[in-house]
């Protein structure tokens, strides 16, 4: 399977995607997996070449753009939303870094070459003690350089992924310069280890478990930057309400499906003929179809977009994540009265888009920061 995404056009790498989401989503109703961690499909992705799409080309990848990468993770969630959420982190995280090139261009270029031999990264910031590090607290995480080595302790929560990650980029407090800085530390290092806390209901397969640091110590060439205090807008981070679309999509399939099947002795015909559940399946397709084209509006501007413009785009990409995570919200809530009681099955996978998709109410940006930050933008227009 190795490189099969590798060569192909972007219609191509799309039917590729298809065709594994299909395979992911068999996977995911079996029983044996359900609620697991996916290590199948991140092999399957791995193998494919995908997870080497968004390295810049610049770097021996692909740089696909950002509406392609989110119309991919959209259909890779079709058939598992915790494998596209896992994997979209990597991705996403890949593309900013080749965007935004503030990494020492060694170190940056060593990890492009790591990615392209299939190995995995993804950022590690939230804290217990500080909450999502959208919301601007100090981690208490600590790196301390000594001789030629920073090292660095602590404890990180919500480390998506954790069980397949080969790097981890972990965000600490450099008393010595009263800063905060990133730093890329490999899975081996000693005195790195994970502690398997992650028990959620929603999105149980990402494998979002603690990342523990014991006194890591890595080269001092592995410090990746030092964070500033502005906000910078992240485009990347539209993979997120990808995959809530993409979720939503197969919960109006289901639900359309059964409609179309489904013929109790009281009625002639099955139930898509009835008005009312006609205006609940008609509901939805509105609902996805604003949503995705939102979606798709944002990531096709931000791709075209210079980077003066694209600074002025945190707005938008709030709103964005916004509308379509709570539109995805109510095409399950919806999906879920046309199939009725049934739904709420353990054997039935509504109940389980439906407690995914919550998930994303808490993916960065927050609504209320989102709200607040459009309130601020209409109020200054009168400035």
């Amino acid at each position: 399977m190795r490189d099969f995404i590798k060569a192909a056009g972007e219609a191509d790498k799309y039917e590729q995607m298809k065709e594994l989401s299909a395979i992911f989503k068999e996977r995911s109703r079996s029983k044996e997996n359900r609620g697991s961690f996916p290590h199948r499909n991140i092999l399957d992705l791995k193998a494919s070449g995908y997870t080497s799409l968004t390295v810049p080309a610049d770097r021996g990848g692909k740089g696909i753009s950002l509406l392609e990468m989110i119309r991919l993770q959209e259909k890779l969630a079709e058939g598992d939303g915790s494998t596209a959420l896992a994997i979209g982190w990597h991705m996403g995280i890949t593309k900013n870094l080749g965007e935004k090139r503030k990494w020492d261009d060694e170190l940056f270029s060593f990890l492009c070459r790591e990615i392209l031999d299939g190995k995995l990264i993804n950022s590690a910031a939230t804290e217990r003690q500080t909450g999502s590090p959208t919301r601007g607290g100090r981690p208490q995480t600590t790196a301390v350089l000594k001789g030629g080595n920073w090292v660095i302790s602590g404890r990180k929560t919500f480390t998506t992924m954790a069980p397949a990650l080969d790097y981890f980029i972990v965000s600490a407090f450099i008393p010595s310069e009263d800063k905060t800085g990133n730093f890329l530390v490999p899975r081996e290092a000693e005195g790195l280890s994970i502690e398997e806390t992650w028990d959620s209901v929603s999105m149980r397969g990402t494998g979002s478990h603690d990342l523990v640091l014991d006194e890591v110590s890595i080269d001092k060439t592995f410090l990746a930057e030092i964070l500033g205090q502005d906000k910078k807008a992240n485009g990347w981070l539209l993979h997120i309400p990808a995959v809530y679309l993409g979720i939503a999509q197969a919960a109006q399939d289901y639900a359309a499906g059964f409609a179309k099947s489904y013929s109790p002795n009281s009625i002639q015909g099955t139930i898509s003929d009835i008005p009312s559940v006609q205006q609940k399946i008609g509901e939805i397709e509105l609902e996805l179809m604003r949503a995705r084209e939102f979606l798709y509006a944002a990531a096709d501007r931000w791709d075209r977009a210079a980077e003066n413009e694209r600074e002025s785009m945190q707005p938008l990409l709030g709103a964005v994540k916004l509308a379509v995570t709570n539109a995805a919200l109510t095409v399950a809530d919806l999906a879920i009265r046309v199939v009725g009681a049934r739904s709420l099955s353990e054997q039935n996978p509504l109940q389980q888009y439906y407690l995914d998709i919550r998930a994303g109410l808490h993916n960065p940006p927050m609504d209320d920061m989102t709200i607040s930050l459009l309130a601020r933008k209409a109020l200054s227009r009168l400035d």
